[in-house]
């Protein structure tokens, strides 16, 4: 760091230092100006000459009072202006006080508002001219006269631009700090849907794929013993589910590998194109499922298909899980309008309602399905029937709103 910029950041530090050392600058400027004779044989001379008495105390009383100035700038002003009127009526030749008065000037306009730099400058102006025109011992025309009115009015409109100047980049350095802030907040919010869309589908994969293990195992060690080729088959259908979940599991963690990685899964994500695949895994599990569509030719969204598909493959596992061996499932997925329902229906009296489960045993199946409709801004109603059983109803929006029909506005 050069020694000029260290001295600079030792004058920021200590802002009274800085106002003593500008005062002290002023006060020289002053003096230095009060041997300038501008009244001699051939215009303006240098010669020495001893400033009056009172023009020397009136310099040192305006350039003391600079070092208050942002403080309390309104009474520097007050007090470096009276000095300038009393110097401008009774130095002969004048000595600059004034200098004092316009540096308080544009201390007070760079740190004030506009409306109150114009009302102070034009006073200042006023009064400073006024007097030095009305009561001096020179001309009214005279060019000293004159040069005061310039002098208040440079410092006025120099004040008034620092100000502006600050505060213009004040505002790009707030704007600078909130699109930061803004940047690190949708950071942190995308990091956490992230996490919650990877926790959804871990969870829809594991829930599925392993109670659909639990059932076939159970299965086949009731029936080893007396029916093993029932056992096989049932651990046949073990060895597949397994194989599913390893699949599923693999392409979802493979969304965590950077972009661009070879050996990212490229397979798409499941969507109601496998819904008879899906339903054909849990009527080889026991459960009997019938499946209605009457959405065929509709191409959906990628985010619609999967959820629908996440959510009916949530619900069936619960029905699975929770609602007997005996139960029986319904599934009917039909277009409405711009929308799509999806409803899963179950008779399950066994253990409960298919909800009671997760529920009692933290599970989050239905915030998991809850979640995926509401990003998509649908609707999802769960609850138990009338007369037992449980029912999963989703309305997911097909297109977006702008597509709708007019709305009034």
């Amino acid at each position: 760091m050069t020694p000029l910029a260290r001295a600079q950041r030792q004058l920021t530090a200590h802002p009274l230092a800085a106002d003593a050392a500008l005062a002290a600058g002023v006060l020289l400027c002053m003096l230095a100006g009060s041997f300038v004779d501008p009244h001699g044989g051939h215009g303006v001379s240098w010669r020495i000459r001893t400033p009056d008495p009172l023009s020397l105390l009136l310099m040192t009383l305006g350039a003391a009072a600079l070092v208050f100035r942002r403080r309390a700038p309104m009474a520097v002003l007050v007090v470096t202006g009276t000095v300038s009127v009393v110097e401008s009526v009774t130095g002969d030749p004048r000595a600059p006080v004034a200098m004092s008065a316009v540096v308080a000037l544009f201390t007070v306009a760079a740190t004030t508002d506009r409306p109150t730099t114009w009302r102070a400058g034009l006073l200042t102006m006023t009064v400073l001219t006024g007097a030095a025109m009305l009561a001096g011992p020179l001309p009214w025309y005279a060019q000293e006269n004159l040069g005061i009115l310039a002098w208040t009015g440079i410092g006025a409109t120099a004040g008034d631009a620092v100000r502006s100047r600050r505060a213009v980049v004040q505002a790009i350095r707030e704007r600078a700090e909130r699109a930061e802030r803004t940047r690190e907040e949708e950071a942190r919010r995308r990091v956490a849907e992230e996490r919650l869309r990877i926790a959804r589908d871990l969870h829809d994969v594991v829930a599925h794929h392993i109670a659909l293990v639990n059932v076939q195992a159970g299965v086949a060690a009731h029936v080893m013993d007396r029916r093993p080729d029932q056992a096989k088959e049932a651990l046949a259908h073990v060895r597949e589910a397994s194989r599913s979940a390893l699949n599923e599991l693999r392409a979802t963690v493979g969304l965590l590998r950077q972009s661009g990685d070879p050996e990212a899964p490229t397979e798409p994500a499941p969507g109601l194109d496998r819904l008879d695949e899906l339903a054909g895994t849990f009527r080889s599990a026991g459960l009997q499922v019938e499946v209605a569509r009457s959405d065929d030719g509709t191409t959906l969204p990628a985010a619609v298909d999967l959820a629908a598909y996440r959510v009916i493959q949530e619900a069936l596992t619960n029905v699975q899980k929770h609602a007997g061996p005996a139960a029986r499932a319904e599934v009917s997925v039909v277009r409405v309008g711009p929308s799509l329902e999806v409803t899963v229906l179950d008779d399950g009296t066994d253990d409960g309602p298919q909800g009671a489960g997760p529920q009692q045993g933290g599970g989050h199946g239905l915030l998991g399905m809850r979640e995926r409709v509401t990003a998509l801004r649908g609707t999802l109603t769960t609850g138990p029937r009338y007369g037992g059983g449980f029912r999963v109803h989703a309305i997911l929006p097909v297109r977006p709103r702008t597509a709708d029909a007019k709305d009034p506005v």
